[in-house]
C-alpha cells in the first residue's frame, strides 16, 4: 500500500500557502526552517509533484499545491474535530475556544458576561477575536474559530446557530431635534436623508435600514462612521441621527453628551444575538452551554 501523507506534512503545507515565507510558516508550526523545509520536500516526494516554487527571495505556490492545500485544510479541521470530541466528553467546558465577535456586540456584551463566564467556567479558555461579519464567517468556516457572536438576520450558510436575545433599536438624536419628544419614534417618521449609519460591511448598517423600511431609500451617505462611538459622536455634533442597538445604550455611550433617546414605536424592529458554529463541530455541548450561560447573563443584567 502507497505510503499517505502525514496530518504534519500537511500542515507545513498549509501554513507555506498561507505566508509565502518558510520563516514565517515553520514559526508558526512551531518548528525550526529546516525541519519544515525537509517536511514539504517529503510530502513532494511523496505525491511525486511540485507544491511549491522556491527562489532565493521568495516561495510561491504552484496551482497543484494551492488546491492540495485547500483539501488539506478540511482535512486538518476534520482531524481537529476528532480531537475536540474526545476531549468534551471528559469535560465540554474546559480547554482553548477561539471565539469571535463582531464590533457592534464585543464592547458592549463582552465586559457585562466575562466576569461571570469565567466564575462559571473557570477551565475554558476564552481567546476573542474581533471582526466584522463576513470576515468572522470565513474564518469559522476554515476552522479557524470555533464559534462566533453575531447578529441576525444575516445568511448563515450552513453553520447552526442558537439565539441569545433580542436587541431592539433606539433611535437617538439632538436634543433640540423635531423627533426628540416623549412619545416612541415612528420608524417611518426618521428623517432617512440624516440617518447616519455605519459604512458597509458592518451588519447593523443592514439592520437598521431594514428597521427603518429605507432598503431603497436615499440616506446620508456623506457620514459614515467606522464604530458605533463615531455616530453617537457625529450625532452630537449635529450631523444627523441614527439608531443604536439598547446594548450599546445600557453601556453608556451616551454618557456625558446633549442627546435625547427614544424608543422606536410598534414592534421595536432590532436584531437577534446569537452565537453560530459549524454543524460538523464535535463541541456543540460546549456552545449550547455557553449560549444558556449568555443567555442568563443578559437576562440578569436586563431585569
Amino acid at each position: 500500500m502507497k505510503p499517505l501523507p502525514t496530518l504534519r506534512q500537511l500542515r507545513y503545507l498549509v501554513a507555506v500557502v498561507d505566508r509565502c515565507h518558510f520563516g514565517q510558516a515553520a514559526e508558526a508550526c512551531l518548528v525550526s526552517q529546516s525541519t519544515l523545509s525537509a517536511g514539504l520536500q517529503e510530502l513532494e516526494d511523496l505525491l511525486g509533484a511540485t507544491l511549491v516554487e522556491r527562489t532565493r527571495r521568495s516561495v510561491l505556490p504552484t496551482p497543484l499545491g494551492r488546491e492540495i492545500a485547500e483539501r488539506a485544510r478540511q482535512l486538518l479541521k476534520g482531524a481537529e474535530e476528532l480531537v475536540e470530541i474526545t476531549r468534551s466528553a471528559a469535560d465540554p467546558m474546559s480547554g482553548a475556544l477561539h471565539l469571535g465577535v463582531i464590533p457592534t456586540i464585543g464592547p458592549f456584551l463582552i465586559p457585562r458576561v466575562m466576569p461571570a463566564l469565567r466564575e462559571a467556567f473557570p477551565r475554558l479558555r476564552l481567546y476573542l477575536r474581533e471582526d466584522q461579519t463576513a470576515r468572522l464567517l470565513g474564518q469559522l468556516n476554515a476552522g479557524k474559530l470555533d464559534a462566533a457572536l453575531l447578529a441576525l438576520p444575516y445568511p448563515m450558510g450552513d453553520l447552526e446557530t442558537e439565539d441569545i436575545a433580542e436587541d431592539r433599536f433606539s433611535f437617538v438624536c439632538p436634543t433640540g431635534h423635531r423627533l426628540s419628544g416623549g412619545d416612541p419614534a415612528q420608524p417611518v417618521a426618521v428623517p432617512s436623508e440624516d440617518l447616519l449609519l455605519l459604512e458597509d460591511g458592518h451588519c447593523l448598517r443592514d439592520h437598521a435600514m431594514a428597521a427603518c423600511a429605507l432598503d431603497a431609500t436615499p440616506h446620508n451617505t456623506a457620514f459614515q462612521g467606522t464604530s458605533l462611538h463615531t455616530l453617537v459622536q457625529m450625532v452630537a455634533n449635529g450631523l444627523g441621527v441614527t439608531l443604536l442597538p439598547q446594548m450599546a445604550v445600557d453601556s453608556g455611550i451616551l454618557r456625558g453628551l446633549d442627546l435625547a433617546v427614544r424608543p422606536l414605536a410598534g414592534d421595536r424592529p432590532g436584531r437577534r444575538i446569537a452565537l453560530a458554529w459549524r454543524r460538523t463541530s464535535g463541541r456543540k455541548e460546549t456552545f449550547q452551554r455557553l449560549a444558556e450561560a449568555l443567555r442568563a447573563e443578559m437576562t440578569r443584567n436586563d431585569a
